[in-house]
């Protein structure tokens, strides 16, 4: 190599080159230095490698050392003084020094330390070079392999981001979102789609891109960049963004507007099929080299893989959410004496929707049937088999069938559909004009109730085996439970999604829901948003969820006559002293305190007489009579057909005194047949006028 220079040294002055440029050339020397005197001798190559004249200098190790600042002459000097107390036999250094023509040279040192037998240092020999060719190339390969780790980052950063995206909306999330632009190396980000022979800008992203607003939807036809770069399929790298403008006359009026430099605008392929374009603006580039371009192509490549899969995804979204949409029942009928609200949250899962399912059955005399269902499986299968069951189930009640029968054919139906899947759900007649709902389960949750006092009870409904599996199994029994709803009262009824997450106990998520019931507005649609609000997490775990609300209508009397409804549970230890303590809440509410000690006693005296002897709760209604005569009437329903009767208690009898007590603190009493049971009731209050 240095024969080559040499030749072109030669021929560049046009003659033979002294020994002295050699040396130059060469730009090796040796020195030595006696530390005993304090000199050091350098040879001609090395002294020119320090910047010296060989014809002047003066042989002191200060003078070779002039040219380095005063940074680098301290540093030198130190690791030659802990070479020298360290004990060390040698050293190595490299550092820098100002040439002539004002460059930067770096020089390179290694020496030798001569000891005595004592182990005192008294002479240093060694060799000096220039390395300024050796520094330089290893910065740049340092440069270039800091450059390919920083490209290597960008594809792994933006790969990791975009593998988690399922949807367009995704996609567009992980460019735009925080980070978004850093994954990308880039300033600014437009992002487009082909749909119906026009380019749709989904995405933007950067400092003043909202100037693109104008030109977000627009036919797919050349004069615009992107759409030229969609069209042909090849990329366009613009080093100088405002003579791209020139060049587009489309694009004039953003000349100025857009704080960007350079541009590049690539097509986004994926399996021969362009999906759309996507620009990605720089503040400083000025050129692309080849290994930005490539990356840049890279990262298209990897956009257009992801919007392929979300594409993808969203289209067999769409087609199972329709599927799935037109098996469930398009409106919900208006009842007569309450209201009705459904929620229903599908999966994202692509096409693994679920076949949990919600109806409202108009029946005959008035009467009402819900149900919420779910059958098994996450695939259109479900959603399909699911659509043909709410069928069946419906024509069967609305044919007028007990709930049991409703149930066992609808089990008889499954299985006979050989589908090898099964179904769960909680079905219930309702008559809101009497409160009374006749209830029946197969293996799923039953329904939960809040009372008009705020507390939410979770009724005990007998079940039967899931449908399908129970006519396997010959086992079509569906035991109904009676649950009566006092005006005002609440029902819900829901699908396991709703209360189920991954890893945690179900009674846990039923807990949940009974205290967001409770914490909820009085009416079905705002009780219904309520729950979907606030179990709106849940519904993201990629289960299927089905709601059902539904209200009796309050019955608050009129301002002159107001009237309120309670029901007692039988096992609730707890409803007769909120029952009492409700109603001396209301008299004093109403101005008619005075009754109040009277109407309490009552209360737990009637209430007692059910609770105790009677197979289920009660209904307790409360009520001010209007005008002329002003009086509190109070009633307790139960569904006994037995009437009460008078008896003659001994003195030490515990029990016998209720209707004395009646006879003695009421103005009028009686009973009244009621349906399936009877009704007591009294008067307490001033007597008739004659």
């Amino acid at each position: 190599m240095t024969d080559n220079r040499a030749l072109g040294a030669e021929r560049e002055h046009g003659g033979e080159i002294g020994p002295t440029e050699r040396l130059a050339m060469n730009r090796t020397g040796s020195f030595d230095w006696d530390l005993d005197s304090g000199t050091i001798d350098v040879d001609p190559a090395g002294l020119l490698v320090f910047g010296q004249d060989p014809a002047t200098f003066d042989g002191r190790p200060p003078t070779l050392v002039k040219r380095l600042d005063q940074a680098e002459r301290e540093r030198l000097d130190g690791v030659v003084k802990d070479a020298l107390t360290s004990g060390r036999s040698s050293y190595a250094a490299r550092f820098r020094l100002d040439r002539d023509d004002g460059s930067e040279q770096w020089t390179h040192v290694q020496a030798r330390i001569l000891r005595d037998r004592g182990g005192r240092a008294h002479r240093i020999v060694g060799i000096v070079r220039d390395a300024t060719s050796e520094v330089t190339h290893s910065e740049f390969v340092q440069e270039l392999e800091r450059r390919r780790r920083r490209q290597t980052d960008m594809v792994e950063r933006s790969t990791r981001a975009l593998s988690r995206a399922v949807t367009v909306d995704d996609v567009t999330a992980a460019l735009t979102g925080p980070g978004g632009l850093a994954r990308l190396g880039a300033d600014g980000l437009a992002l487009g789609l082909v749909e119906s022979g026009s380019l749709h800008i989904i995405a933007l992203s950067g400092e003043s891109l909202d100037v693109l607003d104008g030109m977000r939807v627009r036919r797919l036809e050349s004069g615009l960049p992107l759409h030229e770069v969609v069209i042909s399929g090849r990329p366009l790298f613009t080093s100088s963004f405002q003579e791209l403008i020139k060049g587009y006359p489309l694009l004039a009026p953003l000349a100025g507007r857009l704080p960007f430099r350079a541009a590049a605008y690539l097509p986004l392929v994926a399996q021969a099929r362009t999906l759309g374009g996507m620009v990605l603006f720089y503040r400083q580039h000025t050129t692309f080299s080849a290994d930005e371009r490539n990356l840049a192509l890279g990262l298209a490549a990897i956009v257009a893989q992801s919007l392929q899969r979300a594409i993808l995804f969203d289209e067999e979204r769409e087609l199972a959410t329709g599927l799935q949409a037109t098996m469930l029942p398009r409106r919900i009928p208006e009842i007569e004496g309450g209201e009705i609200a459904v929620r229903y949250h599908s999966a994202w899962s692509g096409r693994q929707v679920g076949g949990d399912w919600y109806d409202v059955i108009p029946l005959p005399k008035g009467r009402v049937g819900i149900v919420v269902g779910d059958v098994q499986g996450h695939d259109t299968h479900a959603a399909a088999i699911m659509g043909q069951l709410r069928i069946a189930l419906r024509a069967y009640a609305g044919e007028g069938h007990a709930p049991s029968t409703v149930l066992a054919r609808a089990s008889r139906f499954l299985a006979e559909l050989d589908t090898e899947r099964f179904a769960t759900c909680t079905y219930a007649q309702v008559d809101l004009g009497t409160g009374t709902a006749r209830a029946v389960r197969a293996g799923h949750l039953g329904p939960l109730i809040r009372h008009t006092d705020g507390r939410v009870g979770l009724p005990k409904l007998q079940g039967g085996l899931p449908l399908g599996i129970a006519s396997v199994f010959e086992d079509e029994e569906y035991p109904e439970t009676r649950l009566d709803l006092v005006p005002g009262e609440t029902l819900v009824m829901c699908t396991d999604g709703l209360v189920e997450e991954p890893g945690a106990d179900i009674g846990q998520g039923v807990e949940a829901l009974a205290e967001a019931i409770a914490a909820g507005p009085p009416g079905a649609e705002a009780l219904a948003d309520h729950l979907s609000e606030r179990f709106w997490e849940r519904w993201g775990a990629g289960d299927d969820v089905a709601l059902l609300v539904l209200r009796r209508s309050p019955d608050p009397g009129t301002t002159r006559a107001p009237r309120i409804h309670q029901y007692i549970h039988q096992a609730d230890p707890e409803g007769l002293s909120e029952a009492r303590a409700v109603v001396r809440r209301a008299l004093r509410d109403w101005g008619m305190r005075e009754y109040a000690d009277d109407a309490e006693l009552l209360t737990g005296e009637l209430l007692g007489n059910v609770l105790l002897h009677t197979e289920g709760g009660a209904v307790l209604t409360l009520e001010v009579l209007p005008e002329p005569v002003r009086r509190v009437r109070l009633a307790v329903q139960d569904r006994s057909s037995a009437w009460p009767r008078r008896r003659t208690p001994g003195e030490a009898a515990t029990s016998g005194r209720g209707l004395l007590l009646l006879d003695a603190l009421a103005a009028r009493w009686g009973v009244e047949p009621r349906g399936e049971g009877k009704a007591v009731w009294c008067e307490i209050g001033p007597a008739a006028r004659a």
